[in-house]
């Protein structure tokens, strides 16, 4: 199971205006998987489905980038200027996750 923001001491959540964006992008590539739901309901050419996919991936990916640089700019900074114990979580943190992402 995941933890929670209030797990972690040096979570510091997300930034409203960068919540409201991800909520937004989200909402958007809902609709863009219901309509890859619907192209293959109707049998749509292969290619057209898949150049859907591509589109879904790069907003996927867009989001990911917004939450990651909120993560930056709150959480690991909080914890870097605490410094001890939550500094050398999020270095690992950030570590994990580049590893993660640049496989």
């Amino acid at each position: 199971m995941t933890p929670a923001r209030t797990d972690i001491p040096h979570a510091m959540g997300i930034a409203e205006p960068t919540k409201r964006d991800l909520l937004k992008r989200l909402a958007r590539v809902r609709g863009q998987i219901e309509g890859i739901q619907r192209m293959v309901e109707d049998e749509r050419y292969c290619p057209d489905i898949l150049q859907q996919f591509a589109a879904v991936h790069s907003a996927l990916r867009g989001a990911e980038k917004l939450l990651l640089s909120n993560h930056l700019e709150r959480c690991a900074t909080h914890a870097m200027k605490k410094g001890g114990e939550p500094a050398a979580q999020v270095r690992q943190e950030i570590v994990d996750l580049l590893y993660r992402y640049l496989r």
